[in-house]
């Protein structure tokens, strides 16, 4: 067969980039960005172009599974796909009959197909729909909505014509999100300036004009600082303020003892540098974006740092405006009817509480359509409001993406059924009884995708090549097990053509207006609402609320008092995650080609703090915390501030499947405690300290 193309969207991570790939004989060739996609011209990360290793990886997960032996054990018997549909379903009936609908969960990383999962989860009568949002950014969705009503998935960032650019801890050269990055370079060509605020010297520190080594936990005071030298110098945008800010003379009158010199004290950062960077920015703007991040789940006033970042582009006037940031247009604001929805059916209306109590008076504010999963361990281990006795999981490993490894094995092995839909083993999976093998991007389509920007379009994953092994895609897995529960009635579509079918009805849209591009584009210039009276804020007022109706009916201030954050305990350190442009959280170190490039993570300790313990660069140190211990090499280094230690998040893996990267570096979950910030539901990933020390070739031997 000669070589063809298809248009897709990649899932090597969870940007979607727009990607084209070449097919010849039934294997993939080639994966390349898709050149017709504006910002991507063609170009691909290297995760994106790991796909091809994903596909023909022969440790991926092949057929279906049922546990044979203890839950962990690795012991399994192959299953036809009826068998393993049959057993699920037969073991949801029987839960549902004992325990109510509200016993079964669903946890996912929110993709393309979840208003398929939604539809499942809301039919089987529980509320208990989890995706990983909370663990990656809940509070700065409460940020958001407490400031404008919006979601911060309803919120970008135009970096291309931003002028000046300033960065905590966003690490964007490094965390890649293609179409970002491909705009910032360019925009520093033509001499826009970034700044970039960390406690380590990273890839982006290393790009940005300016660059502030912050202790650790103490960017909230900062940013107070800021605005004090905003507010005092008179040197935010009045016309825009006035218009669309209320809270402005509460904020100033807070502020006003958070000078630069009692932020010096408390950030490390010189207060002269405060000043001159709220001067460079205020000369920017409203060209200017104070990024408010993308994994936010630091420490436990994450809610009101990510306020304080939304807040500092408000009074730069940096809101809905070139440059700065946006509210996300979709189908709708040019006149389109959006795509469909199974969430859109009538559903069966559910009574009870969620179980990780989200919308009720002890945890009003986070976002009930995400939930709060990482408070799933406890509800199961205590049945605490009532018992959670089974639990699906589809494209997500809460094993590895909840703090407290341990604590969530207790929580899962106590369930009656665990199911989980993957492509490989997971962590998760591992201890599942049942694993439903799902086919990879590569070799399925799935739900259309209704992106929205500012200019909105959709696109379309398409299936390159057949399935390698006796897989089925999720919203087919889904249909099947829905019929067999005797809802499948909820679910009107079999094959992928009825599923873009269904969503396309009414819509104008056809299925053949993608092949040319791979997607559809419904605006050739960016769209901005007008800011003299056209900003549609969801908020009680229609402003940008500093003083935010939200937080304060449900008891909690708009400005609360900063808390200084004390230096650890001489010996500890505060330990700090992130990640590298290879890996994609949990779910590639076993890639042969990503692995090859990163095969393990290592621990990044100040020179000083190293030579104080003992620690030479490459040696094997035990990192301890309350959580438990995990073993790692050193990396020495002046690049990061004497308080904290970093380590890449994923690695330290214990399914021996994964044989690549089974036991290599360090795991971070089975270091971090499972603590919450309860007002925007955001675990603090980082609030945990650790000790580290040397350890000698006899130690490693005897299996410490």
């Amino acid at each position: 067969m000669a070589a063809h193309s298809v248009y897709s969207i990649c899932l090597m991570c969870t940007v979607r980039c727009p990607i084209k790939v070449t097919v010849e004989n039934g294997e993939v060739k080639l994966i390349e960005g898709n050149p017709h996609a504006a910002g991507i011209e063609g170009s691909i990360c290297p995760k994106g172009a790991a796909g091809v290793a994903l596909l023909n990886d022969s440790q991926r997960l092949k057929k279906p599974l049922i546990r044979s032996g203890p839950r962990g054990s690795g012991q399994w018997r192959e299953v036809s796909w009826d068998e393993a549909l049959d057993y699920v379903a037969q073991r949801l009936k029987e839960i549902k009959e004992k325990y109510g609908g509200r016993s079964i969960a669903l946890a996912e990383r929110a993709h393309l197909n979840s208003h398929i999962s939604k539809t499942l989860v809301r039919a089987l009568g529980s509320p208990n729909y989890f995706t990983h949002d909370s663990c990656c950014k809940g509070s700065l969705n409460t940020a958001f909505r407490t400031l404008t009503g919006y979601t911060d998935a309803q919120v970008g960032v135009d970096l291309g014509r931003a002028r000046h650019v300033v960065l905590y801890g966003r690490n964007i050269f490094e965390s890649l999100e293609l179409k970002q990055v491909k705009q910032l370079m360019k925009a520093v060509e033509n001499g826009t300036k970034i700044t970039y605020i960390d406690p380590r010297v990273t890839v982006t520190a290393t790009k940005a004009h300016r660059y502030l080594m912050i202790r650790p936990g103490t960017d909230l005071a900062l940013n107070y600082a800021l605005m004090h030298v905003i507010l005092e110098e008179g040197l935010y945008d009045k016309e825009f303020v006035e218009r669309w800010v209320l809270g402005l003379k509460e904020l100033r009158e807070f502020v006003e003892p958070y000078t630069p010199e009692w932020a010096e004290k408390e950030t490390g950062i010189p207060a002269y540098e405060i000043v001159s960077l709220a001067r460079e920015v205020a000369e920017a703007r409203p060209a200017v974006v104070f990024h408010y991040g993308y994994r936010c789940s630091h420490y436990l006033n994450e809610t009101y740092f990510r306020r304080s970042i939304i807040m500092l582009n408000a009074l730069m006037g940096s809101i809905e405006t070139p440059g700065g940031l946006f509210f996300k247009k979709g189908l709708k604001d040019v006149g389109k009817k959006p795509l469909n929805k199974l969430t859109d059916q009538e559903l069966p209306e559910v009574e009870d509480i969620r179980c990780d109590k989200v919308g009720t008076p002890e945890f009003p504010l986070p976002d009930p359509n995400h939930g709060v999963v990482q408070m799933l361990p406890k509800a199961i281990l205590e049945e605490d409001p009532y018992p959670v006795k089974a639990l699906l999981v589809w494209r997500f490993d809460p094993m590895l993406s909840i703090p407290d490894y341990e604590y969530n094995r207790q929580a899962f092995m106590k369930l009656d059924l665990l199911v989980t839909i993957d492509i490989q083993f997971s962590e998760t999976a591992w201890i599942s009884d049942v694993v439903l093998p799902e086919s990879i991007y590569l070799e399925r389509g799935d739900s259309i995708q209704e992106a929205s920007g500012l200019k909105p379009a959709l696109y379309m994953r398409r299936p390159a090549v057949e399935p390698r092994y006796d897989t089925k895609p999720g919203w087919e897995i889904m249909k099947l097990l829905a019929e067999r529960l005797g809802i499948g009635h909820y679910f009107p579509y079999r094959t992928l053509e009825d599923l873009w079918a269904y969503q396309l009805n009414g819509t104008g849209i056809s299925i053949s207006d993608f092949e040319e591009k791979g997607f559809v584009e419904f605006s050739d210039k960016p769209l901005f609402w007008d800011r003299k009276d056209g900003l549609k804020l969801k908020t009680p007022s229609g402003k940008i609320e500093f003083v935010s109706s939200l937080l304060e009916k449900n008891g909690f201030p708009s400005f609360p008092k900063y808390e200084p954050v004390p230096p650890p305990p001489e010996g500890y350190f505060r330990l700090m995650i992130g990640r590298c442009a290879v890996h994609t959280h949990v779910s590639t170190q076993n890639n042969p080609l990503l692995n090859e490039l990163v095969p393990e993570n290592v621990i990044w300790i100040n020179d000083r703090q190293a030579e104080k313990l003992g620690i030479k660069d490459g040696q094997m140190v035990e990192v301890i915390s309350s959580r438990g211990r995990e073993v790692t090499r050193a990396y020495v280094t002046n690049l990061i501030h004497p308080e904290a230690v970093f380590m890449l998040h994923g690695f330290g893996r214990r399914v021996p499947a994964q044989t690549r990267c089974y036991r290599r570096g360090a795991s971070d979950t089975a270091l971090e405690e499972n603590i919450t910030d309860m007002v925007g539901g955001s675990p603090a990933l980082q609030h945990v300290l650790v000790t580290v020390r040397p350890i000698s070739k006899e130690e490693r031997g005897t299996g410490r």
